[in-house]
Formats: structure tokens, sequence, C-alpha cells
């Protein structure tokens, strides 16, 4: 439900709102469908300017409290301190002119508060005087320097040493527009030639085979056949789950945490006339999983249940293959999804790497003998990647790992690891095993 009379409030004051909600533990997607509406006329910007600057502020928002801290003797009210957050973000990080972003954010500050006007007029132009003294005063801070919670920090010096900036980095990129074309309606050259007549610029790389990266990203709308299922939208690391899982034609496969089904579609899309079953145990995710899979003309039985729950749905007759994209941290998507920055928490990677060892014991008794599981995650973190599928192999002897090789992965113990940015693709985790009994 969108928050009574948002589309009469300034732009800022939406944006302040969305930024609010999050930090109370509210998903991004969520707070901007609740907060942000079209502005009313005689407001300033458009809701795509509102939706950039929830991003970058969410993005930067360590480094804009510690920024607020240095400036405040004492802390503001949560909703002014979003507004100023987003603020200080727009200075530094967007082309905005600098009178307009002040006066704006001033007005919305008297909008929420009418005796935070003043406060805020006066804290951004302290900012804009001792910018580079205060920009200064944060490298001593890692957390604030590389705008990442310190626990995530921890966590990559403790997993990946020696990555743990270039990690941050490219947390705090915009991510790129990757296409996946649909190879049943027609070849992905011809797709990009079609584009290029639209002047929408693309590069094709060799691997993933139907995959495509936008010079500079675009509205749905504008791809053409994108509401016949032509083309979707998918990254290029979890394109590569087509080659993982090394499926046949007419093979019985699982996709056992399926929303919102991209990686169902890719394997139907291109490997023929596969029995697919996807699962997903969140009933509220299962309409845009549907949506899918219609768009993408893809044939499935779709199953609301637990997938670790196999008494409650399973037919008895095994898989060929089974994917487990498993629930996880997203550390390898920060930056598509900058508030996981602000949602999750240190004590979530034990707890999500119990369920995917609940996902991986319960699963694979439901594959057939010579079948393959694949283990993916949009993690960055060991205990939910090598360390879970090596933990998994010790106790199941019929598991045997299979060699795998992709395209800027790295090889991460059983598995392969993309870290974020590399070749432009998120960071992404595969594991593919075979039965031998």
């Amino acid at each position: 439900m969108r928050a009574p009379n948002s589309s009469a409030e300034p732009i800022r004051v939406q944006v302040a709102r969305v930024l609010h909600a999050v930090a109370r533990g509210s998903s991004l997607d969520q707070a901007l469908a609740r907060h942000l509406a079209p502005p009313a006329a005689g407001y300033e910007r458009d809701p795509a300017f509102a939706r950039a600057l929830c991003y970058e502020s969410l993005r930067h928002g360590v480094s804009s409290a510690a920024l607020l801290a240095q400036l405040c003797q004492r802390p503001p009210k949560p909703l002014i301190a979003a507004l100023l957050g987003a603020a200080l973000t727009e200075l530094r990080f967007l082309a905005t002119p600098v009178h307009a972003a002040v006066a704006e954010s001033v007005a919305a500050a008297r909008v929420l508060d009418s005796g935070a006007a003043g406060f805020a007029n006066a804290l951004l132009r302290r900012f804009l005087r001792e910018r580079e003294t205060l920009e200064l005063q944060l490298q001593p801070n890692p957390s604030a320097r590389l705008d990442h919670p310190a626990w995530l920090l921890a966590r990559y010096q403790e997993d990946w040493p020696d990555q743990v900036e270039a990690i941050c980095a490219g947390g705090n990129q915009a991510a790129p527009m990757w296409l996946r074309v649909d190879p049943r309606q027609g070849s992905r050259e011809a797709y990009q030639a079609e584009l290029a007549e639209l002047g929408i610029e693309s590069s094709a790389p060799e691997s993933p085979a139907q995959a495509l990266l936008l010079t500079t990203p675009v509205a749905v709308e504008r791809l053409p056949g994108f509401a016949q299922g032509r083309v979707s939208v998918q990254d290029a690391a979890a394109q590569q789950v087509v080659a993982v899982m090394a499926a046949k034609p007419g093979q019985r496969v699982l996709d056992a945490c399926a929303a919102p089904g991209g990686k169902s579609a890719a394997l139907a899309e291109q490997v023929p006339d596969l029995v697919l079953t996807v699962i997903e145990k969140d009933a509220q995710r299962c309409p845009r999983l549907e949506d899918t899979l219609r768009r993408c003309r893809v044939s499935a039985r779709l199953v609301v249940a637990d997938a670790a729950d196999s008494a409650s749905w399973w037919d008895g007759e095994r898989f060929d293959r089974i994917l487990i994209d498993a629930p996880c941290t997203g550390t390898g998507v920060i930056r598509r999804h900058p508030d996981i920055k602000f949602l999750r928490r240190a004590s979530d990677v034990a707890a999500l790497a119990r369920e995917q060892s609940r996902l991986l014991d319960a699963l694979w008794p439901l594959l057939t003998p010579g079948g393959r599981l694949t283990y993916a995650t949009c993690s960055i973190l060991k205990p939910e990647n090598q360390a879970q599928i090596e933990a998994f192999c010790q106790r199941t002897p019929s598991a045997r790992v299979l060699p795998l090789s992709l395209p800027g992965f790295i090889a991460a113990g059983p598995g392969l690891q993309c870290l974020p940015g590399s070749l432009d693709q998120d960071g992404f985790y595969y594991a593919c095993l075979q039965r031998s009994d």
C-alpha cells in the first residue's frame, strides 16, 4: 500500500521516507512501492531521479552517516537524518547544481519538520565549506572509507583479504544491464542488430552464449519483444547456470528455490523438452515467478512448498538435474540491492548456512544415480559457498565434485566464485556435484 498523499509530496520528502523505511527494516523494493510516487505538478524532478537518489544514498549510506556524526552534536530525528543523508549523497555523487540540491533539501526539511529547515541549511552549507577536511577525516575509518558495514568488512577480510577494496568498490558501483536472448525466437546476433537500429548499443561476450551487455541501461519497455519473452534481463553470472547444469533434452529438472524464475526460464529456452518442476516456498513471490514463466513461454509444474519437505510435494520419481539456488546473504549483488548493507546482520550468515545445509541434505536423495546437483548462491562469503559444499561432501560419500570453468570466475574450493565486477558480472558461486551411487 502506498503512503497516503505521497504523490503530493516533494521528491526529496519521498526519498527520505524510503530511506527511513529501509533503516527500519523494509526492503528497498517495498519502500519504493510504498513511498515513491510521481510528483505533483510543480515539483522539481521525475521518479527516475528519486530512484537514483535512493540507490546512491544507500550505496553511500555508511559514509554519509559518518559525515553526519561529524557535523551534528547530537543525532537528528530519524526522518531528518534520512533526508540529510540523501542531501549529502546528492552533493557528493550526483550532478545536481549545488544551489538546487541545498535549496530543495531545505524545502523538504521544512515539509518534514518546520523547525528543521534552518538546521538543514546550516549543516549542508558547513559541509560545502569544510568538505575536503570532513572527507579526509573519514579515511582512518575503513567502514566509512569503503562504505560497507564493519561486520561485513571483517567477513571480507577473513574470506578475501587481498580483494577487500576491490569487492567494496564493485559493490558501490551502479550495476550494468545484462540481457538474455531467447534462441527459440531468434539469434542473439539478430537481436543485437535490432537494438542497434534503435540506437541501443550492446556487446556480446563469448560466454554466456545468449548474453548481451548494454552500454547504457534502458527501460525494459524499449526492448523489442520483451513482453513476448524474446529477451529478459539477467546478469551474465546468473546466466551461466545453463552451462553449469549441462542438462540434456527431455530430462527431469528441479529448480528448488525458483523465484523470480530467471534461471528456470534460461534453462527451458536453451534446452528443449525439459520436464521442469519449480518450487517456491514464499507464496508472495509466486506471482512474479508465474509471470516470468508465462512471459518466457516456459511450461513447468509450479509447487508452493518448502523444497526440503519432499514428502509434501515429491511424486517419487527422481530428477536428472537439481538446482539449489539457495537463499543467501546476497553479498554478491549489493551493487543491485544496496539495502543489503543495512538489512543483513552478521548473525544471518550462520542462520542461512543452516538452511542451505538443510536443502542440500533433503534434496540429494531425490537425484537419480549419475545425476547432477548444482548449488548456486549470489553470495561471496565462504561459509555459504565453498565451506558449505566441502562439509556436504564430507558427510555425503556419494557426492562427486565435477570440475567447472567459467569466464571471470576463480577457483573456490569445490566450486567457482565470481567476485562483484569481474567481467562486469555480479558476485556468484557455483558448485556441481554428481551422484555416484
